[in-house]
């Protein structure tokens, strides 16, 4: 929809009318609530979290007392948490503050105990995802893969979730609704000028909403930030595991701190050298494999079990392409219980992008869904894809505060790469030069993976910033985890990273998806659990195994391991481990955002 009224005046108004949270950049007095309810709900993509409805009295950040040192305080059952004061300008580390929240699983033995082998901070990716909510929930299944003897630690990056000051560009969850961009970037003529037109215009307006603190919302203050968490439990080293974004994340900390390395796992890796120089042109290139992987899947599984069956792979693909073909022509319209849309040509290619990301848990939901698209039910497609809209705001509590904002993932995303100057010219031949290297290249989410968001974005200083040099030596060897058909951080960016930091040790798993959880492997997390453990890492180019197929049944399982693919009974805590490494999968992908980098 077009909006002719000028959108400052519209926007105040619609505000007023409306029940909604107003957020400021600036440093909250009163911190948000974490709804458990929700966070363990089962969800298939993330909605925000309302405030709890059962009467039940929520756990506040505002009762965590933010303290220059680490001060765990039981807060929901099962974890603990803290708000560490950290500087928000590390050139002036006696200037104004950051307040980092953190939550952590606590090991199984006490910290004084010779068992007790430290804390192992996760970041899973973004930029602009909440440790917080992952260790919620994921904590005791992370403590499960990396072992009982570690506390797992989670945090909000600076500028996210409850670490103050918090990011917001727009004042109100009406401005965000109508704000949104299209799906597709070249939808029509006029889209790609639009869509550069509006980006100058939202980065316009991080400009004004910004109180000198949006400079230090980038990837080198966050490693920073990390290497404080460190220190204020005692350690001199750390211990990571970094997911998509995340390897960034831990990449920098690496290149920037080599000599402070006990462990550290990058998984789903980002080319990070591209990151910093802004460019991001190749996350594409193994893209259109992994959607070729679907089509091969579902054929080698049969009709009993692929719904959208055909009697080759080519002819599934025949089949989608004329279904997507029909809805691009005539959308489909669903009223459900919960909802209501269309489902539209732009919606269903986003979500067969999305499905590609955990393909144990979607293809077989996606291909009935096709399925039942094909016969005019589209249903359960409905509940995969982004085509429920958000038609209210609803009131919350004074001192709720929406954590499912992308804002500070867009300031660290420009902050930390090179100026982009884009006029529409160059917008086009830049589509035309990445729809030759994925047919989903014209998806307006992986636009935002180029920094498309970020012409005009302010130019701040980077005079003490880490750039983006990575050819060092660790005082541990890296382990970087790449799988062979990641439909956003293909695995050239895994190979590059190892050959970078020059002991590091590269392990591959052969299986579709964002990240080796994506598909459990006991090959591939045992390796990680006995670095993890012993520092051990395995030989570089070993190459791991899932233990099933996406359309294969959880008790149709094998070993994994690259030399053997043997099918045995598998011991109880191998059992217990695959379950965990599935429900981490899992929560990853509910979390993950999609905007603005999408992994």
């Amino acid at each position: 929809m077009v909006f002719f009224i000028p959108l400052r005046k519209v926007l105040p108004w619609l505000a007023a009318i409306s029940c909604v949270v107003v957020l400021s950049i600036h440093v909250k007095s009163e911190l948000p609530t974490l709804n458990l309810k929700n966070v363990f709900g089962q969800v298939i993509f993330p909605a925000p979290r309302p405030p709890s409805a059962s009467g039940e009295e929520p756990f506040r950040w505002s009762t965590v007392p933010p303290l220059n040192y680490l001060q765990w305080q039981d807060c929901i059952p099962g974890r603990q948490c803290a708000r560490l004061i950290v500087p928000l300008n590390y050139s002036e580390p006696e200037g104004r503050e950051a307040v980092i929240a953190l939550i952590r699983k606590p090991a199984a033995v006490p910290a004084e105990s010779e068992s007790y082998l430290g804390p192992i901070l996760l970041n899973p990716g973004g930029p602009g995802g909440s440790g917080v909510d992952l260790i919620v929930r994921a904590g005791d299944s992370l403590s499960v893969i990396i072992g009982p003897e570690f506390d797992i630690v989670g945090f909000d990056p600076r500028g996210i979730g409850r670490s103050t000051p918090q990011v917001l560009f727009l004042k109100t969850g009406v401005e965000r609704e109508l704000w949104k961009e299209n799906l597709i970037i070249n939808a029509s003529d006029g889209s790609i000028g639009r869509s550069l037109a509006k980006s100058r215009l939202l980065n316009r307006l991080a400009l004004e909403q910004d109180n000198e603190t949006l400079a230090f919302i980038n990837t080198d203050h966050t490693a920073r930030d990390m290497l404080r968490i460190v220190e204020a439990h005692g350690q001199q080293k750390i211990k990571y595991w970094g997911f998509s974004y995340g390897t960034v994340l831990g990449a920098t900390f690496a290149a920037m701190f080599p000599d402070r390395i006990d462990r550290l796992v990058i998984d789903a890796v980002v080319d990070s050298e591209e990151w910093y120089k802004g460019i991001m042109s190749n996350e594409l290139r193994d893209t259109d494999k992994a959607f070729t992987s679907f089509f091969d899947a579902c054929w080698s599984a049969g009709p009993e079990r692929c719904a959208f069956y055909a009697p080759t792979p080519e002819d599934i693909r025949h089949n989608l392409t004329r279904l997507s073909g029909s809805i691009l022509q005539s959308p489909l319209p669903v009223h459900t219980k919960s909802g209501y849309g269309l489902i539209d040509y732009a919606g269903l290619r986003v979500a067969l992008f999305r499905m590609l990301y955990k393909p144990h848990a979607q293809f077989e939901l996606f291909a009935q869904g096709l399925a039942d698209l094909a016969r005019g039910n589209g249903t359960l497609l409905f509940q995969l894809g982004p085509f429920q809209k958000s038609y209210k705001c609803e009131c919350c509590k004074k001192d709720y505060w929406d954590v499912d904002v992308d804002d500070a993932g867009v300031a660290v995303l420009c902050n930390d790469g090179k100026p982009v100057v884009w006029d529409e010219d160059a917008a086009k031949e830049h589509i035309e030069k990445t729809t030759k290297q994925s047919e989903f290249a014209h998806l307006n989410l992986l636009f935002q993976v180029e920094r498309w968001g970020c012409v005009d974005w302010p130019r701040f200083s980077k005079e003490h910033l880490f750039q983006g040099q990575f050819n060092v030596t660790t005082s541990h060897p890296l382990l970087v985890v790449g799988n062979t058909a990641d439909p956003i951080t293909p695995l050239a960016s895994a190979r590059k990273m190892s050959q970078l930091f020059q002991n590091s040790s590269l392990l591959t798993q052969n299986s579709t998806g964002h990240g080796s959880v994506s598909a459990p492997s006991l090959c591939t997390q045992n390796y990680i659990r006995q670095y993890f453990l012993s520092g051990t890492v395995p030989p570089s180019g070993t190459v791991c195994q899932p233990v099933r197929g996406p359309f294969d049944r959880d008790d149709e399982v094998t070993l994994g391991s690259f030399e053997e693919d043997l099918q045995l009974p598998l011991l109880a805590d191998d059992l217990k481990l695959l379950s965990a490494v599935k429900e981490l999968g899992t929560s990853l992908n509910q979390m993950r955002h999609f905007l603005p980098f999408a992994i």
